[in-house]
């Protein structure tokens, strides 16, 4: 099933927590769909079935920093054993080429690092855990942490939102448009019809056969 699809079967509470866990588990380190999902309830919220945009921006920027916050402790209790430990789960994401990556973006950018990580997907499963195995100073992974998780969330939530409102209300004027259209068409082809006929009237008298008597 599509994620929407399956939201969609859920009560919009449900929504909320689900947004919430997947992007906090995502952000602690296990690689989720969390953007995926993210988007999914935002286009669900602009379409009225009752999920609040604002609440929704607000459970998915709690899902992010506190999922990045729990990871940056086990990174920092765990150091890189646990990297290697994560390699070997999940080779796909936790490779030693994609973690190389990640340490020298950190080493370049320090907390920017965790900021603009959280809008790229291999950063934002890496940033909490990351951190705390290079053993950044907490307030300055908080602030980014709270800074991008509120920014990436918010954001995506209210863009995502504005479209769908934007996208809905064009496809109605699309349909009322195409509406009149059809109305236009069909009463077109019928003057058309009319006069052909009207025409065909004089030409089918003046084929009339004539008596011989007249």
């Amino acid at each position: 099933m599509h994620v929407q699809e399956w939201l969609d079967t859920v009560p919009a509470a449900a929504v909320y927590a689900v947004v919430a866990l997947v992007i906090g588990l995502e952000s602690l380190g296990i690689p989720l769909p969390g953007e995926i999902v993210l988007v999914s309830a935002a286009l669900m919220s602009s379409q009225h079935s009752g999920i609040n945009p604002v609440v929704l921006g607000a459970c998915a920027t709690a899902g992010a920093v506190i999922g990045d916050s729990i990871g940056y402790a086990i990174g920092r209790k765990g150091g890189r054993p646990l990297l290697a430990w994560l390699g070997g789960k999940f080779p796909r994401h936790f490779s030693e080429g994609h973690v190389a990556t990640a340490e020298r973006s950190f080493e370049k950018w320090g907390m920017w690092a965790v900021f603009f990580g959280r809008f790229i997907a291999l950063l934002r499963i890496f940033a909490g855990p990351l951190a705390g195995v290079l053993h950044m100073p907490y307030w300055k992974f908080l602030i980014a942490n709270v800074l991008g998780g509120i920014c990436w969330a918010g954001g995506t939530t209210a863009v995502i939102y504005y479209v769908g409102v934007v996208a809905e209300d064009w496809l109605k004027k699309f349909s009322y448009l195409g509406l009149v259209a059809a109305l236009l068409v069909g009463l077109a082809s019928v003057l058309m019809i009319k006069r052909k006929a009207k025409k065909a009237q004089p030409a089918e008298r003046d084929a009339e056969p004539v008596n011989a008597g007249d």
